[in-house]
């Protein structure tokens, strides 16, 4: 609908006199009614430093709105904080609250007539969430990001929330003392934002600049520097614009818009949890888009900047030494970006980038020198093989042995590969099986970063391999495999494998294999018998019996 046609169906006419009349009561006069009604869909929360300052953010965009010539109507979205629930049972909610926020910004927006919404988040699930509503509506809109959290210090080392995963490792190993733990646990978290490194919310914030989605530079800056809350009334300003030239969000968001997205991930070597919400990004925008598509673009795009989890720099770092728009220009300039993709401002990619110079600035160390990468190709593999025939995904950055054939340790959730982890029962060489966590049989599909973290503390992150129907949290890294599809619960082959099972992890060869004869696992298949569900109410049960394969991206719809 052209400008703010939407909102003019229920504030024009005599049968719409109730409307107006409810709308006078939260601030609306006479000359408001032909403004366009844009929703601001607020995630703050004090539940997580990631989602702590989003109110003052909705306030900054509300009221640059008013002073744009629209009226904004704001509310809530929800969050889970996945570094707090990680490691427990709260973590199944973790991934459905994507879809919980996907639905509720969808229900705001459409149930008022409103003429676009400017969704501001922080928590990882935030930002697909918010996308996935924005793909299905399609009316004007454009995601504010909340902002990295600064780093922590101790004993001269930058720390996040990931330092302190891995110190519970290093402290079961005897590495470190109790106070050397609660040391790193008192300063690794030092305010207000997400977590720091390029884990899960930095990846999914530069993946939206990066398709045009968001504003330049946005997706970098720190949650507490005054310039992030600038930003938040500049994105509220081009909204407005877009709202006048009817951009719209399936005009920007687009195959080639994806393939920019995704070449970023690959350069800023970003988290295996954007492959599943670039799935159900797609599938919400009606874009054609697979697994596939991924390796595809991963065996062109080199990994240009040292960032956490493998690397040593954080979200602020890159920001400091040109952000995303520095990424992006020299992808750009060696034809791995689509410079003619439209943004929300209505400029293209190029036209966007133009000012921006062809090589990162000398004297920093985060954005590498394009003959100069990190690594040649990138660095989120997807995996096949009779383990995995719909596929999986690696994160191989960072592990010094891509290849590794050893018995299966097998294990039925995450808190009892845990237990045997701590109990220093995990050897090395042993290949790790995790498995009814994934979409349906956690169901929720849980992060594991606590056992991941914990061999990594351990020393055994470059000789003991992981696999499991669940996901990694975006500061995982090693030998570790997630998204297994088929899942346990449906009958997927990691349902079959049996302690000392030879499994053979072979990022080079894209190879993910049970090595036992198919007549066997025909007989295993046999009899087999799939568990009973673990919830039979609720909002789990919902989602268990909603829910697709991780290889389409989860989605519920």
């Amino acid at each position: 609908m052209p400008d703010n046609k939407r909102s003019q169906i229920i504030t024009q006419g005599t049968q719409h006199a109730p409307s107006r009349a409810m709308l006078r009561a939260v601030g609306f006069s006479d000359g408001d009614f032909n403004k366009p009604i844009i929703g601001v869909a607020n995630g703050y929360s004090t539940i997580t430093p990631c989602n702590k300052g989003l109110n003052d953010l909705s306030l900054k965009a509300e009221s640059a709105l008013r002073k744009a010539g629209a009226m904004p109507q704001m509310f809530g979205t929800i969050t889970v904080s996945d570094g707090i629930s990680m490691g427990t049972e709260g973590m199944k909610y973790s991934l459905v609250s994507r879809e919980v926020i996907a639905d509720s910004i969808e229900t705001c927006v459409q149930g008022g007539s409103m003429d676009g919404v400017i969704a501001i988040g922080g928590c990882d699930k935030n930002m697909p969430g918010a996308m996935i509503a924005i793909a299905r509506m399609n009316v004007p809109a454009i995601f504010v990001y909340g902002g990295t959290i600064k780093p922590g210090h101790y004993k001269n080392q930058d720390l996040t929330v990931v330092s302190v995963f891995e110190a519970v490792g290093q402290h079961s190993a005897h590495k470190i003392d109790d106070e050397e733990l609660l040391q790193i646990e008192r300063h690794a978290c030092p305010g207000a934002g997400s977590c720091g490194g390029m884990y899960t919310a930095n990846t999914m914030s530069s993946a939206f600049e990066a398709m045009g989605m968001s504003l330049p530079y946005s997706s970098t800056m720190s949650a507490e520097d005054d310039e992030k809350s600038i930003s938040a009334g500049q994105s509220a300003e081009a909204l407005v614009h877009a709202i006048k030239k009817q951009i719209l969000p399936r005009d920007i968001i687009t195959r080639q818009s994806i393939e920019n997205a995704v070449a970023v991930i690959m350069a800023v070597g970003g988290s295996t949890n954007a492959i599943l919400h670039f799935l159900a990004i797609a599938h919400a925008a009606e874009i054609e888009w697979n697994i596939d598509d991924f390796e595809r673009m991963r065996a062109k795009v080199p990994v240009l900047c040292d960032l956490k989890p493998s690397g040593c720099y954080v979200a602020a770092d890159l920001h400091q030494a040109g952000g995303i728009p520095q990424v992006m220009k020299m992808l750009l300039n060696h034809g791995l970006l689509h410079g003619d993709c439209i943004t929300i401002s209505g400029q293209t990619i190029a036209e966007v980038l133009k000012d921006i110079p062809d090589t990162p600035r000398a004297g920093q160390h985060v954005i590498r020198q394009w003959d100069h990468p990190m690594y040649a190709q990138g660095h989120l593999a997807i995996l096949k093989g009779n383990l995995s025939t719909e596929g999986c995904v690696a994160k191989i950055s960072g592990i010094k042995n891509p290849k590794i054939t050893g018995p299966a340790r097998v294990f039925e959730s995450e808190e009892t590969c845990m237990t045997a982890i701590l109990a220093r029962k995990i050897q090395p060489g042993d290949v790790v099986v995790i498995r009814y966590e994934g979409p349906k049989g956690g169901p929720g599909m849980r992060e594991m970063l606590s056992p991941t973290a914990a061999l990594i503390g351990e020393g055994l992150g470059d000789s003991v391999g992981l696999i499991t129907d669940g996901r990694f949290s975006g500061g995982t890294y090693g030998m570790v495999v997630g998204h297994v599809a088929p899942e346990a619960f449906v009958g997927g082959t990691i349902a079959l494998v049996q302690e000392g099972d030879s499994i053979t992890i072979d990022a080079e060869q894209r190879l993910l294999q049970l090595n036992v004869p198919d007549n066997v696992l025909a007989q295993r298949r046999a009899t087999w018998q799939p568990p009973q569900p673990r919830y039979t109410r609720g909002v789990l049960a919902k989602y268990a019996q909603l829910v697709s394969s991780a290889s389409m991206g989860a989605i519920t719809d």
